[in-house]
């Protein structure tokens, strides 16, 4: 597939109606885990294309073009609400969160393994393996107060347990800095992958940032205030890997070929006839906002497409599949690194004065017994007796293993031993 060489149809200039902006919603008992991830994800990819909108109107003096991109943005909002609402009104605020942790865990594994460039690779694992102990933290916490138990919302594709534990995630921030890539070098998967993730994390963030106030308790408040705070060092890190060097109509280019790439793989994959339809008639939309933003990037700046694109044909689609055995190997062998700098590092070869453990102290006064996440485990020990888990065999990290204790050492304190 080609989106340069698709054709617009009419309808892909429309504005919808209150009426077809408002779409049944899916059942939350029966659709499958991986449709929901798919929503989550192009949720996040129109919301980064409206904020990306509204950052070049603010910096654009050509009123001109501020309205084509201000007719575009609005039929991405449009998009993005309809998507959001695909939501059912009885699904609990955590419910979503764990399919929020789903797609984080699943997607940065997936976009891993076919990356190209070892760098993003790293900084790949590296959060994985914290949005997979949020996973596992969320989860106890849903079956603690709701006595819903996440494999089955998870549809058993993705395990739950133990990652990098959470106060090992409490990082300063000239910590999640990262070398920005070379788009005019860098291979497509690159830039699309770092769009991508940058887009899923920003979601996450801003959906921990926004209605953590709003969990019903202080227990949970408190967690979403704590991963919500990791989450911004996530999309500070992925933002990074961006090539800050691109102009702001070749950044919007890029924007849209990725959305026609994710909803062509929607589509390529879905299960579910009613959402497949919904990823069909966006992609088309796509398209002609692509076809758009290249005429845009020829009249203002006097170049073609291929001169931002190394090429047109979609590489590998995105495929949602278990990743079981990937998070596995992925916690053997980085659970105890940390961020130093630009670069990852075993915490024992972090300096004692490094702004790590200086913000380590800041944030977590009165040790690990004040840090929320770690909370929500204990209290689950202290009632059942061990956490609560969903594992497909024994833990691949032996310090991560009893299910009667939580971790607060690995990837924080120096010379922890694995076992």
């Amino acid at each position: 597939m080609n989106p340069f060489e698709e054709k617009p149809s009419r309808k892909a200039g429309e504005f919808q109606s209150w009426k077809s902006l408002y779409p049944k919603a899916y059942c939350k008992d029966e659709t499958d885990a991986y449709t929901k991830v798919r929503i989550i994800l192009m949720t996040g990819a129109e919301y980064e294309a409206v904020w990306f909108g509204h950052q070049f109107h603010r910096h654009c003096t050509d009123n001109d073009l501020r309205r084509e991109l201000a007719v575009a943005r609005r039929q991405e909002q449009q998009q993005q609400h309809q998507l959001a609402y695909l939501k059912p009104a009885d699904e609990t605020q955590l419910e979503t969160t764990i399919t929020y942790e789903q797609l984080a865990v699943d997607l940065t594994a997936i976009l891993a393994q076919r990356e190209p460039d070892p760098y993003v690779v790293k900084a790949l694992n590296f959060a994985l393996l914290e949005d997979f102990d949020h996973l596992y933290r969320y989860a106890d916490l849903l079956e603690m107060e709701q006595g819903i138990q996440a494999e089955r919302l998870v549809g058993g594709y993705t395990e739950i347990m133990p990652g990098r534990p959470t106060i090992a995630h409490h990082r300063h921030p000239v910590d999640s800095v990262r070398r920005a890539c070379n788009f005019k070098k860098a291979d497509l998967l690159t830039m699309l992958d770092t769009c991508i993730i940058t887009a899923a994390e920003q979601q996450t963030m801003n959906y921990y940032m926004n209605l953590g106030a709003f969990y019903p308790n202080d227990l949970g408040r408190r967690l979403y205030q704590e991963i919500g705070m990791v989450e911004e060092e996530h999309v500070t890190q992925y933002g990074a890997l961006m090539d800050p060097s691109c102009t702001w109509l070749e950044n919007l280019l890029l924007h849209e070929y990725n959305e026609c790439y994710l909803y062509w793989s929607c589509f390529e994959t879905e299960t579910d006839d009613h959402v497949k339809k919904i990823w069909e008639r966006y992609f088309d939309m796509e398209v002609g906002h692509l076809h758009k933003a290249a005429k845009l990037l020829q009249k203002y700046e006097g170049k073609e497409w291929q001169e931002v694109l190394p090429q047109g044909e979609f590489p590998e689609l995105l495929r949602f599949e278990p990743q079981i055995d990937y998070v596995r190997k992925v916690l053997k062998n980085t659970v105890e690194l940390t961020a130093g700098g630009e670069d990852y590092l075993p915490v024992d070869q972090i300096a004692p004065d490094s702004p790590f453990f200086q913000y380590q102290e800041a944030v977590n006064k009165g040790g690990p017994e004040a840090v929320p996440s770690h909370k929500i485990i204990w209290t689950y020990q202290e009632k059942n007796g061990e956490d609560y888990r969903y594992q497909t065999k024994k833990h691949p990290v032996p310090a991560l293993a009893d299910r009667t204790a939580d971790n607060t050492q690995l990837g924080r304190m120096p010379e922890t031993a694995k076992n």
